[in-house]
């Protein structure tokens, strides 16, 4: 694990960087551009054969008496293509030609159509292959980034990010790569032939060019604006949308559809609103190039036309003009509408590139320490840690936090809720790392341990289940390769959960449901200790474990778990302190600092907090 620490790009950057992905399909890229070459020249062919094939046939053009000397020059090739076609029309006679010079053109077309599928066709692995990198990218960012990066974060706005702003970019960035080769090449093919023919009236047209390029200048920002914040409301309509599936009961059971209905429709019409500003600016890059376009080609005609009457153009050569200008301008279009597509696109990219390089924070080492066993201790060093608040004040969760926990110990930590229990717990898997101190395992620094060895050293139960929708003996073994049913049996005795797994329509294959919907909560949580203890970890934490089972349940998984806990070194987080009370020390937290420690015996004798936690505990029950 790698730190991957940049900052937030600027969106153009963001589409520069997509772009490189690129770089994976040489092969298909440049059969791509080949393809499209050829495509555009066949187009421009049987365009240019039109004319001097319909004048000489048809007696509107006289051709040279004798054979004229090729040169790079308008007047030279289309004497010399005259008097070529006038000797094969005296040749096979007038009709022969005729149908020779019919198959020639469709030739030409089929090449055309032929080779601009051949572009398309090398195009969709580069497509396809772009977006599949950028996914498997994301998710790989995601699951080694640390906790803290999604404490701060809506998931319906990342679970957006994965979603809408990769199809935003499919459709807005990578789909105008055919765009982005081909209509160049036709621009600059179709210019250049313009240029051969006449320079003067090429030049006309470039007059209207520096304020078309201002004027969708100006749009392409605007559009790029409005769409970010889209984006930005999209995720929030995510989240709104996650949350309301996620708490249906509480919904319900408060009666708070009409409320949660506003609340999305107003993010909906918020949405709504931007993205219609992001169409209407987008759609108006294309109109507003086609009408420079026929300006320019009012002016190309009137001065064109005079020209001809003057006697200074052939009325051939300006025909030819007029039609390859006019086809020059639907790829003009298509170039402006690209750039609209890019300049929308830019904001989802710069959006999916924000997690790319997003800091990951729990640094592995290149030289790595593997731990393959624990043997002797754990210890907090002036341990303490803080997190960023919203408003960027740090909050202190740990203080200063000395603690020394013995192999085979069984060490509860206890507390009023806030104190700092669960933060303590997963500083040692590192799920975060300490803002102050460091921890030791055996001497060793996390810092400088390997990750995956650390947490395969250490297991957790935690208060929330976590189940996939999958079976129940794949949730069991999660994390490990093969394991013989049997073992996964025993874990799940061990766990008190056999005897309803046995009740099951499919036993242990039988799905769990999202997120294990289609259990209870004592059974979630007894699948989640059974995996635990298959892994058979040499360090266990145990954050409120058996705290969703019913008291016949708690009684036996509580037994289970003694069981297990014998020659293993534990850390338990609980509230119920009835099922601690013969653990080895007994730390007391309030507010990230310790105030106590010891045995129960000892804490009880001292009548401080954990002897009033105690016996609050017991009046109550």
């Amino acid at each position: 694990m790698t730190t991957n620490a940049h900052p937030n790009p600027p969106a153009r950057h963001a589409i520069v960087r997509v772009f490189r992905y690129l770089r994976y399909y040489p092969k298909e890229i440049v059969l791509n551009i080949l393809f499209n070459f050829l495509a555009v020249v066949f187009n421009l062919f049987s365009f240019v054969l039109i004319v001097p094939v319909v004048e000489l046939f048809f007696g509107m053009t006289t051709p040279p008496a004798v054979e004229p000397q090729l040169s790079f020059s308008q007047s030279a090739v289309t004497d010399w293509a005259m008097w070529h076609l006038y000797n094969i029309k005296e040749s096979v006679g007038l009709w022969n030609c005729l149908f020779i010079f019919a198959g020639g053109y469709l030739l030409a077309s089929l090449l055309y159509n032929l080779t601009r599928y051949l572009g398309l066709f090398f195009l969709s692995p580069i497509r396809n292959g772009v977006l599949q990198r950028l996914r498997n990218d994301i998710y790989h960012k995601i699951t080694i980034l640390p906790i803290s990066f999604f404490s701060g974060r809506r998931k319906g706005d990342l679970i957006s990010r994965m979603s809408g702003d990769l199809a935003d970019i499919e459709w807005s960035v990578v789909s105008t790569l055919q765009s982005l080769v081909k209509d160049p090449i036709n621009v600059i093919l179709f210019a250049a032939t313009l240029i051969f023919i006449s320079p003067k009236l090429f030049i006309l047209f470039l007059v209207v060019l520096p304020p078309a390029v201002f004027l969708i200048g100006k749009i392409g920002k605007s559009l790029k604006r409005n769409a970010v914040k889209g984006q930005e409301t999209m995720g929030t309509m995510m989240s709104v949308y996650k949350e309301t599936l996620d708490n249906m009961e509480a919904v319900k059971a408060y009666r708070q559809e009409a409320q949660r209905q506003r609340t999305f429709e107003t993010v909906n019409a918020d949405y709504s609103r931007r993205m219609l500003r992001v169409a209407r600016r987008r759609e108006a890059g294309s109109p507003l190039s086609e009408v420079l376009g026929t300006i320019g080609l009012g002016f190309i005609l009137v001065l064109g036309g005079n020209a001809v009457l003057g006697g200074d153009m052939q009325a051939s050569v300006f025909i030819l003009f007029v039609i390859i200008f006019a086809r020059l301008i639907p790829p003009v279009q298509a170039i402006v509408k690209a750039y609209s597509s890019l300049q929308k696109g830019s904001a989802s990219a710069a959006r999916i590139f924000e997690i790319l390089d997003a800091d990951e924070r729990i640094v592995e080492k290149a030289d790595a320490t593997v731990l393959d066993d624990f043997r002797n201790e754990i210890r907090f060093h002036d341990v303490s840690f803080a997190y960023d608040a919203p408003e960027g004040t740090p909050v202190t969760v740990l203080n200063h936090v000395d603690l020394t926990i013995r192999k085979g110990m069984k060490v509860a930590i206890v507390g009023p809720s806030g104190a700092g229990k669960t933060t303590l717990a997963d500083l040692l898997p590192r799920f975060y790392d300490p803002t102050g101190g460091h921890i030791t395992i055996d001497g060793i620094d996390l810092r400088d341990l390997n990750i995956d060895s650390l947490r395969r050293n250490v297991g957790v139960v935690s208060q929330n289940c976590i189940l996939f929708n999958d079976t129940i003996a794949n949730n069991i073994t999660f994390g490990l390769p093969a394991v013989p049913v049997e073992q996964i049996r025993k874990a799940a005795q061990l766990a008190n959960a056999d005897g309803f797994i046995a009740q099951m329509p499919q036993g242990y294959d039988t799905p769990v449901g999202d997120r294990g919907s289609a259990l209870s909560g004592g059974q979630r949580q007894r699948i989640s200790i059974a995996r635990a203890i298959l892994r058979n970890p040499p360090i266990m934490i145990l954050d409120e474990a058996t705290s969703a089972l019913d008291a016949n349940s708690q009684q036996a998984v509580q037994n289970a778990l003694d069981q297990l806990m014998v020659g293993r070194t534990t850390i338990v987080i609980a509230h119920r302190l009835s099922t601690i009370e013969n653990a080895d020390l007994i730390v007391v937290l309030d507010h990230g600092n310790i105030i106590e420690q010891g045995n129960h015996a000892q804490l009880m004798a001292l009548n401080g907090t954990y002897a009033s936690l105690v016996n609050m505990q017991r009046f109550k029950q």
